[in-house]
């Protein structure tokens, strides 16, 4: 029998409400691919974003344009070509993975690694708000070791300060989402330094970064909605120190590994990142990011509801999917 596809939207809660500089959000909205063939299925998930011009009406679009050609057998390999990157791909792309890790027997894991997949480390994001509130939701979660905050306000100072004192033996990554200006970064590099803050995230907006290459980076700047495919890489060297690969913004596993082994060729250091999704979107990531400096894989941690089977975190590690899950 063929293998057929099926796409759904679906809206998970989020615990509260996620903040950053280009606006709030209380629920997680997700598009979720099947692929299977009667005996056996594999799933994705992805998560549309506005940001890329992405949305779940038109990735569901994307995806369902796949129909026929998953039918006729298409493969990973061929999916790189008659998909462009972005969530829509990198659904069909994982959903493959499982689909083909079902049938074979064989695991993403071990298809993809060398040594079994350990539980990894990840970041817990602070969203955005004033410094107060910053601070609260910080010391409350002080005892992870790796905390990841929201800025790109006016005055980030004031949040930085205060969350480095109420976190004070936590390592911070600072994520200013584009919010920063050639007149207030080196100013906000400084206060981040001696803050002790290891990681700042794309600190201003894609296209308008010129300056990163002028400048002395007293703390590692990471690219994130500056870098989405490989290609990228060989010219964000003089401006960037690491990258943030997203299975959405590479199109999925497939381009993700290529280009974790590109960036690592050249010298960067490398997050694995998500958007805000259950934990069937951060499984094929946690496998990504083994052997990384950073993993921010934390979306089933500021949800109010995960899907069932789960991640299994404890604190802020990341345990390896299990095969029910996906892989």
């Amino acid at each position: 029998m063929s293998a057929q596809l099926q796409v759904i939207a679906e809206s998970f809660p989020i615990a509260g409400r996620f903040t950053i500089s280009r606006g709030s959000k209380t629920e997680a909205d997700v598009v979720t691919c099947t692929i299977g063939d009667g005996a056996f299925s594999g799933v994705g998930e992805c998560v549309p974003y506005k940001r890329y011009g992405e949305s779940i009406e038109g990735v569901i679009a994307d995806i369902e344009k796949m129909a026929d050609a998953v039918s006729q057998g298409l493969d990973r390999l061929e999916l790189q070509h008659v998909m462009k990157p972005g969530a829509a791909r990198n659904a069909v792309d994982c959903a493959l993975w499982d689909y083909e890790a079902k049938r074979s027997g064989l695991s993403v894991a071990s298809q993809i690694l060398h040594e079994p997949a350990v539980p990894l480390v990840t970041a817990y994001t602070i969203s955005l708000g004033d410094a107060e509130t910053m601070a609260r939701n910080s010391a409350a979660n002080a005892h992870r070791p790796l905390l990841k905050i929201k800025l790109g306000t006016d005055d980030d100072e004031s949040r930085m300060r205060a969350v480095r004192k109420a976190a004070p033996d936590s390592r911070i990554i600072v994520d200013a989402n584009e919010g920063w200006t050639d007149d207030n970064i080196e100013h906000h590099l400084a206060v981040a330094a001696a803050l002790n803050v290891s990681l700042i995230e794309q600190p201003l907006p894609a296209g308008k970064d010129e300056i990163l290459a002028r400048i002395h980076r007293q703390v590692q700047i990471c690219a994130d909605e500056s870098v989405h495919s490989t290609a990228d890489l060989e010219t964000l060297r003089n401006r960037y120190d690491a990258i943030n690969i997203k299975l959405d913004k590479t199109g999925g596993l497939t381009e993700a590994l290529v280009m974790k082994q590109e960036a690592i060729r050249l010298g960067y250091t490398i997050m694995v990142g998500c958007m805000v999704g259950t934990s069937l979107a951060m499984a094929p990531a946690v496998l990504l990011a083994q052997g990384t400096e950073y993993a921010d894989l934390d979306g089933p941690l500021l949800l109010a509801r995960d899907r069932e089977p789960a991640l299994t975190y404890d604190g802020s590690l990341v345990h390896p999917p299990e095969r029910s899950l996906w892989g």
